[in-house]
């Protein structure tokens, strides 16, 4: 719950980002938007204030901060107040499962992919987006974390980590996008494959 404290109490805050830095924001939604499923239903996993469902038309999200969960509904979404690790849906409910920014946040990462892995129909996949705990961007993230309201508790990882973890969960045919570069000619771009964009999007189907 400790990690989930400061978006409850700060939601406005954490949500006025998106307006602060639009150009990253834009990157990070164009490059989650490459990898989206087109058609079936649909559901994000921590989804906020609705900043990435909303425009990506995913009606239905899961989100464990209250104050959050709040601010999603009044974008007009079905949003329940439950974990990653324990979603209260049945089993193959969903065409694809939605997760940005949300791992490095979680108390059980492989029980929270395993629970992906349920609610999903055979062939169903998971789309999460990150910051690569390997990249520029990751690192100054991994820096600058003892001083963030946000991702002081936060646990970042690489995209190995992730592939790995996702194999173990029963996933697999990764497919990524990338963006948010260091160069600043190329910081807007997304770009297939990962290795140079501090924000990743790794799109794998349930096995």
């Amino acid at each position: 719950m400790a990690r989930i404290a400061p978006f409850d109490e700060h939601a406005e805050q954490y949500d006025a980002w998106f307006d602060r830095h639009r150009e990253s924001y834009l990157a990070e939604l164009a490059a989650v938007g490459e990898l989206i499923p087109v058609g079936g239903k649909g559901v994000e996993i921590g989804v906020g204030t609705g900043r990435f469902a909303g425009p990506l038309g995913i009606p239905v999200g899961v989100e464990p901060s209250p104050r959050m969960a709040e601010l999603a509904r009044r974008h007009g979404l079905l949003v329940f107040e439950a974990t990653a690790e324990a979603l209260p849906f049945s089993d193959g409910e969903f065409d694809f499962v939605l997760m940005v920014t949300v791992i490095c946040f979680l108390d059980d990462v492989e029980l929270a992919l395993r629970e992906a892995h349920r609610v999903l129909r055979p062939e169903g996949a998971l789309v999460i987006g990150f910051i690569d705990r390997e990249s520029a961007l990751g690192r100054q993230y991994r820096l600058k974390k003892d001083r963030s309201l946000f991702y002081r508790d936060a646990a970042f990882y690489s995209v190995q980590d992730v592939e790995s973890m996702l194999s173990r969960a029963g996933f697999s045919d990764f497919a990524y996008r990338q963006a948010l570069f260091d160069d600043p000619v190329r910081r807007a771009r997304v770009e297939k494959g990962h290795g140079e964009g501090g924000f990743v999007v790794v799109r794998a189907f349930k096995r």
